[in-house]
């Protein structure tokens, strides 16, 4: 097997809503375990949707990394490699205690399929299907139980994780890389408006060096 930095990326453009960590943590927990677990690896590992689901317990590969490797097919309904690479090929994430802790969990509680965590509600030899998870979403917006963005979808999830990794300094070649973006420009674009302002810092910076 041999890593993949870059995939290919849609959907997303810059200003779409970004929920905060306080809602998170409502939306977390504003459906079942399934919901839940989806919620976490999406905001807290970066995962697409169709990643999330095909999320397998072998795939932690250390214990502060998992290892994606394919995704469930929206059209298909089958696990697949992921997006527009070949079988084999892989992108490391980072795997957060309390991430790795919720798949555990979810383990401990409903078990696996070869491994694998979601599976269909009516056919465990199936796959967890989008729609599911999109359903889930849309009654819980319907209810408005829990505190929502205008206009986040549930994707807005992923935004969590690369806004968090870059409001932390995090190197965006890095989170480029987890993210599974093809280049550094895609991150750029749609995630530059999140980023800390360089500006200021740079003239604090070169005010020193002028002073010196």
């Amino acid at each position: 097997m041999r890593p993949l930095g870059f995939g290919v990326e849609s959907g997303p453009e810059p200003g779409e809503a970004v929920p905060s960590p306080a809602q998170i943590r409502d939306i977390r927990t504003a459906d079942d375990d399934t919901f839940r677990l989806v919620t976490d690896l999406m905001s807290g590992c970066g995962m697409r949707n169709g990643e999330a689901l095909a999320v397998n317990i072998n795939t932690i590969v250390a214990d502060d990394v998992h290892r994606i490797t394919g995704h469930v097919n929206q059209t298909t309904k089958t696990h697949a490699p992921l997006k527009h690479r070949k079988a084999g090929d892989y992108r490391d994430i980072p795997l957060l205690t309390r991430i790795r802790n919720s798949v555990e969990s979810y383990t401990d509680t409903h078990g696996t399929v070869d491994g694998y965590l979601l599976r269909h509600p009516r056919d465990l030899s199936r796959p967890m299907p989008n729609r599911h998870i999109a359903n889930q979403w849309k009654q819980i917006k319907n209810n408005r139980l829990v505190q929502i963005p205008q206009g986040m979808a549930v994707y807005g999830l992923r935004h969590f994780f690369a806004s968090n990794c870059l409001s932390h300094n995090l190197p965006i070649t890095d989170v480029a890389e987890w993210m599974g973006h093809r280049n550094i420009d895609i991150t750029f674009k749609i995630y530059r408006h999140l980023m800390p302002g360089s500006i200021g810092r740079a003239t604090q910076v070169l005010d020193l060096g002028l002073a010196a």
